[in-house]
């Protein structure tokens, strides 16, 4: 029996309605889906929004910094002027008439370029067109006059009457002194007046008489102590020697007051002092005198001078202070019966401490730094001048020594290291005393000018010279002077470029007056016009070696 189960009349419709119209049945399944998740719908409707409005912010905000950018880079590039860099001539001359030269000559920026300038004493009458005369002073015609030349181009930056009588002392770049911002430069008459100079302005900021007797010597440079009267300016101690007895007094900085008493140090008249920085960065004064060095604490000095509370702004090291002779009060560096008059003491930094250089009429002996012992020798007798620090091999320190060697001068570089000769050279002596110069140079290394006679020369006359030691074969030959050099320099005239030298020339302090001259040169033109000179085997392309010198880079450490 068949049974017939009848199908609901909207079934079949809905079947017959999915067959024959498949995409009007799709539209209405999705409509009935929409409605029965009206609240799902509401949601994706609303986040669409959101995200939309945030990409239109993150839209407004490129183009805001962008817009923004391109008005700074408009701004600077033509609305707001870029600093001009001021022209520095590569050779200026400045001569005066009637006048003398005294040895002291030195690099500051005094009016705020970035490029140096030179500061110099020179004594002159009223002759020479300055826009000051000794009557502004009081003082008589001729006097000295301290004067700032401009580096860029050799015009006065400002120039000042100091003094009728001979110049016991003058010193420049002395920080903070008056309390102004600038450095500033300290001129002693030989009367026993002290003056303090503002560098960038040459007004005077204090006057005051020094105390010191007519016959005393006074010891160079000054030295920078702490601030031991609190008045928020370093303070100067000077040494002076007078009726055999070496003293030290203490002037303000800020006013050129008197700090406490002047101190008795010892009988014996030294060669000259220097400072030495310990290990644990304790400040020493080391006197040499004949063939002996006494050192004294800075702790010691001030608080001896001004009362023990300077002894609380200074350091003493316990490895020296260990070593000291109580009952004279110094510690003794090289004994009384060390062979050779010292003539010099020089600082050589160390690994982990500064060593001490001692310059003998016999010998030069580094000494270290902390234990006194000898550390090498060099046979130097008839030293010539200072000695010079300078890189031979790259970041190692060298000195450069120059020898009377008979009618000849020998000039050496020394590792500061082993104490081995690294080059040397030999010509006629001349008649320049000037200490050598050094600029360091890119490579790591140093250019070294010094001055000499060739020895095939039929004209006397000074010639100086520079040596690399890119090239240890060659020398070259710059200019060359028969006029008295009273005073020689090289700097940086611009940092890390411009390398320059300064030549004072002319009569000095003890011979009758006449033309004066202040010059600087720049290295580049003297080394396009330079000769080379060989003294080796071996030669090179003259022309090479002439462009390799003029493409030298320096540096400002």
């Amino acid at each position: 029996m068949t049974i017939i189960v009848p199908f609901p009349a909207t079934m079949n419709n809905k079947d017959t309605d999915e067959e024959e119209h498949p995409l009007k049945n799709n539209e209405r399944k999705a409509l009935e889906y929409n409605n029965d998740t009206r609240g799902e719908k509401d949601v994706c409707i609303k986040k669409p929004s959101q995200l939309s409005r945030l990409s239109k912010i993150r839209t407004a905000a490129f183009f805001g910094s962008l817009f923004l950018c391109l008005i700074l880079v408009f701004a600077f590039s033509f609305i707001i002027p870029c600093p001009v860099r001021p022209f520095s001539q590569r050779t200026w001359s400045i001569q005066y008439n009637s006048s003398v030269g005294y040895p002291f000559l030195a690099t500051e920026d005094v009016n705020k370029d970035n490029v140096q300038d030179v500061l110099f004493l020179f004594k002159a009458d009223n002759s020479n067109r300055l826009n000051v005369s000794c009557l502004d002073e009081g003082f008589q015609s001729p006097c000295f006059f301290l004067s700032a030349l401009s580096g860029t181009n050799g015009s006065t930056l400002w120039v000042r009457p100091v003094s009728d009588e001979d110049v016991e002392f003058v010193e420049c770049k002395i920080h903070s002194l008056g309390d102004v911002d600038s450095d500033g430069c300290l001129v002693i008459r030989k009367s026993g007046f002290i003056l303090a100079i503002d560098s960038k302005t040459g007004h005077v900021l204090w006057k005051k008489p020094t105390g010191f007797a007519a016959e005393s010597i006074l010891l160079k440079p000054v030295l920078k102590i702490p601030d031991v009267d609190k008045d928020g300016v370093e303070d100067l101690m000077f040494f002076l020697f007078v009726d055999n007895e070496l003293q030290s007094a203490i002037f303000s900085g800020k006013n050129g007051d008197h700090i406490g008493q002047k101190k008795s140090i010892g009988t014996e008249q030294p060669n000259g002092y220097y400072t030495h920085v310990t290990m644990s960065k304790a400040h020493y004064v080391l006197f040499y005198k004949g063939s002996s060095i006494d050192a004294y604490s800075v702790s010691d000095l001030c608080s001896h001078t001004s009362g023990a509370e300077a002894r609380q702004s200074t350091l003493q090291d316990p490895a020296w202070e260990a070593q000291k002779n109580i009952s004279a009060g110094y510690i003794p560096i090289v004994a009384y019966f060390s062979s050779g008059k010292i003539l010099y003491v020089l600082n050589i930094p160390g690994r982990y401490y500064n060593n001490i250089l001692v310059v003998k009429s016999e010998v030069s002996e580094l000494l270290d730094g902390q234990k006194f012992q000898t550390l090498w020798s060099v046979n130097t007798t008839n030293i010539l001048s200072k000695p010079t620090l300078g890189f031979f091999k790259r970041d190692v320190l060298s000195i450069m020594m120059e020898l009377e060697t008979g009618i000849n001068k020998k000039v050496i570089i020394v590792d500061s290291n082993s104490g081995a000769v690294q080059w040397e050279f030999e010509q006629n002596l001349g008649i320049a005393r000037q200490n050598p110069a050094v600029l360091n140079t890119g490579d790591h290394r140093s250019t070294f000018l010094f001055w000499g006679v060739l020895n095939n020369s039929k004209v006397l006359e000074e010639n100086l010279f520079m040596f690399h030691p890119s090239h240890p074969n060659a020398l070259l030959q710059l200019n060359n002077h028969t006029e008295n050099i009273i005073l020689f320099g090289a700097t940086l005239f611009e940092r890390s470029r411009h390398a320059c030298y300064v030549l004072l020339t002319g009569p000095n302090t003890t011979q009758n007056p006449g033309t004066l001259t202040v010059s600087k040169r720049k290295l580049k033109e003297d080394i396009s016009n330079g000769k080379v000179i060989w003294f080796g085997a071996e030669e090179v392309n003259t022309e090479e070696i002439r462009d390799d010198f003029f493409r030298m880079r320096y540096s400002s450490h």
